[in-house]
């Protein structure tokens, strides 16, 4: 079986009834899939004897919806495996979990009908990891919260990354909104003498931590001492992963730095769960939201996804569920770093990188405040000439968002809202070249927001840009005059310009942003002026976009 992730982040493929697991790689076979006469004769060697089932993992915002999972599925095929069972596909964007395991129950009967195995058709809950408690161990051996090496944030060391993040000192916090009820944040972190370099369009990560009161709530559900120190130690002495987070830790670290309490739980958390209720109403209950009985599923939707409960929230609503911490610290997913589109750039500030944050807060319906963990934390970290200068462990992470290599090639950027941010950095960017003495080209900005009295984001540094001849800003206002406006009719009534732009002068064409549905609306709408002014089919239309984006003259930078 071969699961694949359209990033090529997650694989595993079933062969010779063993099982093999791949993250963040190729798996040696995969290597083997690429089309070519010799390699083809040696895969279809190998695979006449091989049964094979794909299961793909993706997301329908974006365009290549489980793309790898499908190619995979096709070449195996036309390799010599034998199918097992039908290609799955999960949408992330909705419940991917539901779709997996809807798939996996028809899967199972099926491979067990295929290589006689009896089944017993029963799920059987077992602890991955057991629970060792450390009541005498030095304070010098306790992880505090470092991502990997132990006192990494006390002496730093390069190279930073993933790993060995680099604290960094917030040197700004400014609010960028005006009003409006809402915020937005620009924040610099000194990077000077970290030796990390960053480009225009780049990605900056950083680890956040859990709100503390939180923390303190689920502890008290789950009749936790915080501070006892302990290891949770994988039952598979095989395995090459011991632990689920750093270890030897506590209770507070682990809930604090490690693990994400804020998500929403998946139904395997909740099956989980149902086993420490002491009300049978209760243990019912959860087993229902997390089977996969239509009743169910929608039951899920509605009390997990729709009222946006984290695991505090099921606690706090299903009064006789009190799970031990530690079986609680096994069921939670690793708290992810959160990456944000770089705002500057590094030929204007080589020793700071710029970010841009919406902070995420907002009512659930039953009456509480979720906050988002990342923004929540930026939000409190302000540089001051009393208390000690906020630090956050960050790193840079590459990507291939680039401005052209000439800067006289003009170019289209659509961000509304905060999805101007690595616009900023590449206008920066056009602004020190034309410092330098050389041509620029057309640099278009297309930019939304509701208010220009409110979440003008940048609003002065924009306009003195426009003043200066650096860029043409076109920017929609949304709520200030009584129809909408959003950056979409902007493009629609500057078809002969966008089409000059990448038609006549082979220009380059950005979008950052909301993947969902600004995306889409963009893209659909420069399909129309391709048709529309270059006189092509929709066909030819799909086409031309296809070899922008061969050419890296067509670039998207976007979220769901």
């Amino acid at each position: 079986m071969l699961h694949a992730n359209s990033n090529m982040g997650y694989f595993a493929y079933y062969r010779y009834r063993s099982l093999f697991f791949v993250r963040r790689g190729i798996h040696p076979l995969l290597q083997m899939l690429k089309p070519g006469p010799c390699i083809q004769y040696l895969v279809a060697e190998q695979l006449t004897e091989t049964q094979k089932q794909v299961f793909g993992l993706g997301n329908k915002t974006y365009e290549h919806y489980n793309k790898v999972g499908i190619y995979v599925d096709k070449r195996l095929e036309e390799l010599g495996a034998t199918r097992v069972f039908e290609l799955g596909l999960g949408d992330d964007d909705a419940n991917i979990e539901d779709y997996f395991i809807t798939w996996k129950e028809k899967f199972w009967p099926t491979v067990c009908d295929y290589f006689g195995i009896e089944s017993t058709g029963e799920d059987v809950l077992m602890r991955q990891y057991r629970l060792l408690e450390h009541p005498d161990v030095s304070t010098d051996r306790i992880y505090s919260g470092e991502v990997a090496r132990l006192h990494s944030l006390q002496t730093q060391r390069p190279p930073f990354d993933a790993k060995n993040p680099f604290l960094a000192p917030i040197k700004v916090n400014r609010e960028l909104h005006k009003g409006g009820g809402r915020s937005c944040m620009h924040i610099e972190f000194d990077i000077e003498g970290s030796k990390m370099r960053y480009e225009a369009g780049d990605h900056l990560a950083m680890y956040p931590v859990n709100d503390g009161e939180l923390i303190h709530r689920l502890g008290k559900l789950c009749n936790a001492n915080l501070d006892t120190v302990f290891s949770l130690i994988n039952t598979d002495t095989d395995s090459s992963k011991k632990h689920p987070f750093p270890c030897p830790t506590t209770y507070r670290t682990a809930l604090t730095h490690y693990l994400e309490i804020t998500a929403l739980p998946r139904t395997h958390i909740l099956k989980e769960l149902a086993e420490y209720c002491s009300e049978e109403k209760d243990k019912e209950f959860l087993r229902f939201i997390s089977s996969t009985a239509p009743e169910g599923k929608i039951k899920y939707q509605e009390w997990i996804q729709d009222s946006c409960r984290s695991i505090v929230h099921v606690l706090e609503d299903i009064p006789s569920c009190h799970p031990p911490i530690d079986h609680v610290c096994e069921l939670l997913p690793r708290l992810q770093p959160r990456y944000y589109s770089i705002s500057s750039s590094s030929k204007i500030h080589p020793t700071t990188v710029h970010v841009t944050a919406v902070l995420v807060k907002y009512e659930t319906k039953t009456g509480r405040l979720n906050k988002g963990v990342a923004t929540t934390f930026l939000a409190e970290k302000h540089p001051s000439n009393v208390d000690p200068i906020p630090r956050v462990p960050i790193f840079i992470r590459k990507s291939q968002f680039r401005l052209p290599a000439k800067p006289e090639t003009p170019v289209i950027m659509v961000g509304p809202g905060t999805g101007l941010a690595p616009f900023r950095g590449f206008i920066q960017e056009r602004d020190f070249s034309k410092q330098e003495g050389k041509r620029i080209g057309q640099t278009i900005l297309y930019f939304g927001c509701r208010k220009r009295s409110e979440d003008f984001i940048y609003g002065n540094e924009l306009e003195d840009y426009n003043n200066r001849g650096i860029i043409n800003l076109r920017v929609a206002f949304s709520r200030d005059q009584e129809k909408k406006v959003y950056v979409t009719h902007l493009l629609e009534q500057d078809m002969d310009l966008i089409w000059n732009v990448i038609g006549e002068n082979k220009g380059h064409f950005y979008i950052c942003g909301d993947a969902k549905n600004m995306a889409t609306d963009v893209r659909n709408i420069l399909l129309k002026i391709i048709c529309t002014k270059g006189g092509v089919s929709e066909t030819e239309a799909q086409q031309f976009i296809k070899k922008m984006e061969a050419q890296k003259r067509y670039s998207a930078d976007v979220w769901s």
